[in-house]
């Protein structure tokens, strides 16, 4: 048998068990609760209006209610993102997810950016935020740097990759879109101090995946097919 490179425990903590398809009904959510519980993941990170859903389902699981806020285009005010985040966590949430405003930063108005961001952080009072670039639409990897800079600056907890819903230039090996490179994810980890943790998200859907993106130092990621990438660890280290 082959010696794991990371526990299975380990792994399925680093997922963010995505419930985010815009068709997914109460129903599927629940049926996705049920599988992060399984998998014993890290959060479900779920459409804000299944977040009391999801706190009543998996209060005292240790799988953390995740809801996405003023999703996927970021470009919403930012008295509409506080308060989206406060009643978030008013339902349950735990952790908060938030895209930041591509607009603004594409424009040069760094300081509405981290402001914007900065007043989600406060609503969250403590709580860990996640700051979504949206990686497929940069050409300019300095404005990289600079997101991730900003995200730091406001007090965010994550730089994240990408919302899984916007166009990408990029492919994985397989032909796939995915909204990230692992060139892009080594500037956004070398982007940041330590205090600051990477997910990667739109491109993590099997084990050699997963496993490349903890090599560069990504500590969550994204996943919609959870139990199949837990099926391959199990099958190759079970």
């Amino acid at each position: 048998m082959n010696q794991p490179p990371i526990s299975r425990l380990e792994l399925s903590k680093m997922i963010d068990h995505s419930l985010l398809k815009p068709t997914l009904t109460r129903e599927d959510t629940i049926k996705g609760l049920e599988v992060a519980m399984r998998e014993n993941v890290a959060s479900a990170t779920i459409k804000q209006c299944y977040t009391k859903l999801s706190a009543d389902i998996l209060k005292g699981s240790g799988v953390m209610v995740n809801p996405v806020i003023c999703f996927p285009m970021g470009y919403a005010t930012t008295e509409t993102k506080v308060f989206a985040a406060k009643q978030s966590i008013d339902q349950g949430a735990e952790e908060i997810d938030m895209v930041l405003n591509l607009g603004a930063l594409f424009g040069g108005d760094y300081q509405f950016v981290q402001e914007d961001i900065a007043a989600v952080v406060e609503a969250a009072q403590g709580r860990t935020v996640k700051v979504i670039l949206e990686t497929g639409y940069y050409k300019d990897m300095a404005l990289i740097v600079k997101a991730c800079q900003l995200i730091e600056a406001a007090g965010g907890s994550f730089v994240k990759t990408s919302t899984g819903f916007a166009s990408s230039p990029y492919k994985n090996e397989y032909g796939e879109t995915v909204g990230y490179t692992l060139d892009i994810l080594q500037l956004m980890r070398k982007s940041v101090s330590d205090k600051v943790q990477v997910k990667a998200a739109q491109g993590v859907r099997r084990l050699k995946e997963a496993l490349e993106v903890i090599e560069l130092g990504v500590t969550r990621f994204g996943v919609s097919r959870t139990e199949s990438l837990m099926k391959e660890y199990d099958e190759a280290y079970g």
